[in-house]
């Protein structure tokens, strides 16, 4: 149990017990694009934000860029299993995490944010924002205290980090990050995308989480969303006609998709402990051959002891591991022959999807970085990305790896 006492799967249980309209055990799909009311005076009410969907996922509805119920119930899904009052869905995860960073900044405001991060998130802080909006952001790492109190300004509105960096899988201190956010009366944003289930940024101390739920959430890499997690007021603020950056950009989630990812939200804490079990055993093995490798479960990672006091029990480690096998060319022999001679994997960005899914960050996912940036970053040309599925026997996707790592000479 983490140190918040917090329990996801608790949490998401209690959401189970409803029905759907015509009494099906899963909720219905709601494809109305707009919505009556009852009462002609209701309709004011809406548009000036007196009136709108409880907690439960009740009352009034307007459009359905504004709320859909089930969006809205997928939402509250996501929601449940981060201990957050509220949550509502977006088409993507750069969709959540722009409108999350737009809602909170504006013209000459700043942002502190990790220096290692997914390429695009890296590319929407170092390049659009302050070319297009004028919001600059300072680029620290993640594990230095003093570079990120060095780095907040009056001008700072929020510390941005993921919960686990891509790729470097470093663990961001959530609670002590949270604290000094605090102390300079700004927001903590996590992106939790690696670690849905194994750690709970908002019980941490975070305010706000964002998702890509095309990973693990939906874990069949056929859909792309993102999500957003929070107070109660923050995310109705997102949906504000006049200032709401989900109402007035429109980064809208189809309803079908959100039912579609709804009903894999119940077994995701079954997925999630076979990801990371399984990243666990190759990791160990791959250490234990003397290879570079890099996964927050071994005691080398030097975040290992506070991954361990900050994680929900029963979860593991997550399902992502990193090899550096030296260079890009070794990399990708190595990637090559897991997946055209042993069909080991697939050579792909993404990550939490049922088979492995494998990259050389360098190059494709933190490509958007410079090789300076790269360097402070410590994402070296030879590392590769694993996101490790779970298809297979256990002992028979080890076979395949050692087979391949033989070829390279590794």
């Amino acid at each position: 149990m983490s140190v918040t006492g917090f329990d996801p799967v608790a949490s998401l249980a209690e959401l189970r017990h409803e029905f759907g309209e015509h009494g099906g055990v899963n909720m219905s799909v709601e494809a109305s694009t707009t919505f009556t009311v009852m009462q002609a005076e209701t309709m004011p009410e809406i548009f000036h934000g007196r009136r709108g969907p409880d907690r439960e996922g009740r009352g009034c509805y307007l459009y359905g860029r504004h709320f859909n119920p089930t969006v809205h119930h997928l939402g509250r899904q996501i929601a449940s299993i981060e201990g957050a009052e509220a949550g509502y869905c977006a088409a993507s995860g750069m969709a959540a995490i722009s409108s999350v960073l737009l809602q909170i900044c504006a013209h000459g405001d700043e942002i502190v944010a990790a220096d290692a991060l997914y390429g695009g998130t890296f590319a929407l802080l170092r390049d659009y924002l302050p070319t297009r909006c004028g919001i600059r952001t300072t680029f620290v790492p993640v594990t230095d205290e003093g570079a990120i109190r060095k780095a907040i300004t009056q001008r700072t509105r929020l510390i941005y980090v993921e919960s686990l960096s891509n790729p470097t899988l470093r663990l961001a201190d959530i609670p002590r990050l949270a604290g000094l956010a605090r102390e300079h009366g700004i927001r903590l944003v996590v992106d939790n995308t690696f670690t849905p289930m194994t750690l709970s940024p908002i019980p941490l101390g975070a305010d706000v989480v964002v998702h890509s739920l095309t990973k693990f959430i939906n874990g069949a890499s056929d859909i792309v969303a993102g999500a957003v997690c929070g107070s109660t007021d923050f995310v109705a603020s997102l949906m504000d006609l006049h200032f709401g950056s989900f109402m007035l950009l429109g980064p809208t989630m189809d309803p079908e998709v959100a039912f579609r990812i709804s009903l894999r939200v119940p077994h995701l804490a079954i997925r999630v402990a076979e990801h990371s079990r399984r990243a666990m055993e190759f990791a160990a093995r791959l250490d234990e051959r003397g290879l570079s490798v890099t996964y927050p479960g071994l005691r080398s990672h030097p975040d290992h002891d506070r991954f361990t006091a900050l994680a929900n029990g029963g979860f593991g480690y997550g399902g992502i591991f990193g090899v550096d096998v030296g260079t890009r060319s070794r990399a990708e022999a190595l990637m090559e022959h897991l997946q055209n001679k042993d069909r080991f994997g697939f050579m792909a960005v993404s990550l939490g999807f049922f088979d492995t899914l494998m990259s050389c960050s360098a190059s494709s996912t933190s490509s958007e970085l410079s090789d300076e940036e790269l360097r402070r970053a410590g994402i070296a040309p030879g590392y590769i990305r694993f996101s490790i599925g779970y298809t297979g026997t256990l002992e028979q996707r080890w076979t395949q790896f050692e087979r391949a790592l033989d070829s390279i000479g590794a």
